[in-house]
């Protein structure tokens, strides 16, 4: 009877260890099929990325696939671990949200191009900062043209005036290649065509005759380069070239005449001032000649007066206000003629 008892226990155990082995077995074949063909790759490639870490990308929520066909691409373009290229930093640039596909591609055209020096560090940076770096790499193997003013602006030329007041409407092209030091915190395009034409502005601005620049455009070329405008920016000007230049109108002349209508405006208000001034002293005297006739006829009218007095106190006699009147008539007749004469 113990020994039927301890054999059913016996046989329970084989079985439940049978079914762990089982599902064990049933887990080593689902893992391995789906990751047999990467392991195969990287294994074939030299990539080293083992099951165990395949599988720990998956817990990670990363794509292995993207993973593994960047290293396999890294690796045969001849990018090894020790230039930073490591499974751990593939899967870190993949979980902050960079393209890793499109680092390895840019560092591939870099290690191309045997000119260009970049890291897996350096790449994903300007990556997570929000530029293309494979574009990035592109410009800085192929120099990039960029129309001064840019296509689409307001403005189809830039226009400036020399010292002898003649405007001139420039276009310019401006060779750029990208600069891959400075591409993170660096300056745009947009600053690059401003900077230019701020140059190429002050170049013609300060040429003695617009003559001068037009026997010699590259003066202005020579001039903006000289300024080293691609400092702080994403970009090294390669080469500044005038497409078009064209005479416009004549500002210092119209800036002469304007100033001149300016001028005679002034004149004229100020003449205007001096008439009504001088149109205000001649009311003032009329006012004043009023005012003493006035005064005159307040005196006249006291004469009179005056004579009265003098008749009663006997200051004066008869005889002596006839001779005053034959007097006055005497002046008024002579007053009369000599307005006849006149």
């Amino acid at each position: 009877m113990l020994l039927s008892q301890i054999l059913l226990a016996a046989s329970q155990i084989l079985v439940i260890g049978l079914a762990i082995a089982g599902v064990f077995v049933l887990v080593v074949v689902l893992v391995a099929a789906s990751y047999a063909r990467l392991w195969i790759q990287c294994w074939l490639t030299r990539a080293k990325i083992g099951i165990a870490d395949l599988l720990g990308m998956t817990f990670r929520k990363v794509d292995p696939r993207i993973i593994v066909r960047s290293k396999i691409m890294a690796v045969k373009a001849g990018i090894y671990d020790d230039s930073g290229v490591t499974s751990g930093a593939l899967e870190a640039h993949y979980l902050a949200g960079g393209n890793v596909p499109l680092v390895i591609r840019a560092m591939v055209a870099a290690r191309k191009a045997k000119t260009i020096e970049l890291t897996f560090r350096e790449a994903a940076a300007i990556d997570l900062a929000g530029r293309d770096i494979l574009e990035s790499v592109q410009t800085s193997v192929y120099p990039r043209v960029i129309d001064c003013p840019a296509r689409g602006s307001a403005k189809s030329s830039l226009d400036a005036v020399a010292k002898n007041g003649i405007q001139l409407k420039v276009k310019a092209r401006v060779t750029v290649r990208a600069n891959l030091q400075q591409l993170i915190g660096g300056a745009t395009e947009e600053t690059i065509i401003a900077r230019v034409g701020e140059g190429i502005v002050s170049a013609i601005g300060s040429a003695a005759s617009h003559a001068v620049v037009l026997e010699n455009p590259d003066m202005i070329s020579k001039a903006v380069l000289s300024r080293r405008l691609d400092s702080q920016t994403a970009f090294e000007i390669v080469s500044i070239d005038i497409a078009d230049i064209d005479v416009g109108d004549n500002i210092g002349a119209r800036l002469q005449a304007d100033q001149a209508e300016a001028d005679t405006r002034v004149a004229r208000a100020k003449a205007e001032g001096r008439r009504a001034m001088m149109v205000a002293s001649e009311q003032e005297e009329i006012a004043k000649i009023e005012s003493s006739r006035a005064e005159l006829v307040k005196a006249q009218a006291e004469v009179p007066k005056a004579m009265a007095t003098a008749f009663r106190e006997e200051k004066l006699s008869i005889m002596d206000y006839y001779k005053l009147s034959n007097v006055q008539a005497d002046t008024e007749m002579r007053a009369a003629i000599s307005k006849v004469e006149g």
